[in-house]
């Protein structure tokens, strides 16, 4: 790994560099305008490329590690605490429509960019089944992917700085999108209509929404502490259920779908924060700062998304498949934005549909969250959860049919 002005061993100065560009990102969205409509997200997700790619940062570290683990868990069951379940079952189904349309447009997207590619990318039918699971899915499939079809691990990584660069440029598209007025006029935007409707179109609209409440110390032990409670719960019971439940090739698709439903853990996270609200649904709307944490934490998982975006890696290890992962990105965004349209979805849920595809269910939500969207935060959670069941399928089958092209 490049040497870098800080050490990836540093742990207590990575992480007050995180948490203070999360913090900065907060107070420009809420201070300015132009800060607003591009979001918190966004700004916290472009100083993070702007410190990796000039070395002053490393994009690798075990703290990064510990914000996928331990950040993004916890934030999960703390912005579940204030859903509308009502809505929530409502909006479920509308969604996963167009997640499957956008997990074709994943398919198409490949088959068009290993065609264009294939004679300058050597074995570029595995390069095809690991993006193509991991477009539809997340990092587990493409995991997989490589590990099945015995893919070199010069070519894995090379694909992964291609993934991380791809992801980063698409997140800060799928959060523009919502705001340009080319698109505002063409679909419906319930969401965003609601978000604005609490300020005035002027204002800035993420100081409106976040308005001082009160907030006890009661509330933050009960809120931190239950997220906490529901998250190592969710882990044990999902470590588990996956090693009970029989997965792999060499079972039956009953026995994969029932292993990814019960030994994911963040579906079992979902799942026994909506029992818990469905049992206590007085208790958790009395319960304040549950949103203000969690939102916290999104913007601090925006920081590290950026980290590992290494431009001069890509010029020097990957420029063709950056191309390849690009094109699979633009032919899903045009194909779900089509066939949204036409069968009428809001566009936000195209714009979640598009990013539980290809960055993951946890990266939809913090989109959602980063929006102001939140009665989609959790059906995006659990349709993106999907895309994990399959991936390996979608995956396993564009690897040997496009490998016959080979």
């Amino acid at each position: 790994m490049k040497e870098t002005w800080i050490a990836a061993d540093d742990t207590l100065v990575l992480w007050g560099i995180i948490i203070i560009v999360a913090s900065i990102s907060i107070v420009l969205e809420q201070r300015f305008k132009w800060a607003s409509r591009i979001s918190g997200a966004i700004i916290a997700l472009v100083i993070a490329i702007i410190l990796s790619n000039t070395g002053i940062i490393p994009t690798e570290s075990s703290v990064y590690d510990a914000v996928w683990s331990v950040i993004v868990p916890l934030a999960i069951p703390l912005l579940l605490f204030q859903i509308n379940l009502k809505k929530l079952f409502r909006e479920s189904g509308r969604l996963l429509l167009i997640f499957l349309i956008s997990s074709i447009g994943t398919v198409a997207g490949t088959t068009i960019a290993f065609f264009m590619l294939k004679d300058h990318i050597p074995m570029l039918d595995k390069m095809a089944a690991m993006f193509s699971a991991s477009y539809i899915g997340g990092g587990v499939n493409f995991a997989a992917m490589a590990a099945k079809f015995e893919t070199p691990g010069e070519l894995v990584s090379a694909s992964v700085v291609a993934d991380n660069l791809t992801m980063a440029v698409l997140f800060v598209v799928l959060i523009i999108i919502p705001t340009m007025n080319f698109f505002r006029k063409r679909y419906k935007t319930p969401h965003i209509d609601e978000v604005e409707s609490r300020a005035g179109k002027n204002e800035n609209l993420a100081k409106s929404y976040w308005k001082p409440k009160s907030i006890s110390l009661l509330d933050i032990a009960l809120a931190v502490g239950l997220a906490f409670t529901i998250v190592l719960v969710a882990k044990k019971l999902s470590e588990y259920f996956d090693k009970v439940i029989p997965s792999g090739d060499n079972v039956s698709f009953f026995w994969n779908l029932a292993n990814g439903l019960f030994g994911d853990m963040y579906l079992m996270l979902t799942t026994l924060t909506f029992l818990a609200l469905l049992l206590f649904p007085h208790f958790f709307e009395r319960l304040q700062g549950s949103q203000e944490i969690g939102t916290y934490l999104i913007h601090i998982f925006f920081v590290v998304i950026g980290i590992p975006a290494s431009i001069p890696l890509i010029l020097q290890e990957a420029p063709l498949l950056f191309v390849f992962a690009v094109t699979i990105v633009i032919v899903n965004v045009t194909i779900s934005l089509v066939f949204g349209k036409l069968l009428r979805f809001d566009l936000e849920e195209i714009m979640l549909a598009i990013n539980a595809n290809a960055g993951g269910p946890t990266t939809a939500a913090a989109l959602a969250i980063a929006k102001g969207w939140q009665n989609l935060v959790g059906p995006i959670l659990i349709v993106g959860t999907f895309g994990y069941i399959i991936g390996n399928y979608v995956g396993t089958v564009m690897g040997l049919w496009l490998g016959s092209f080979l």
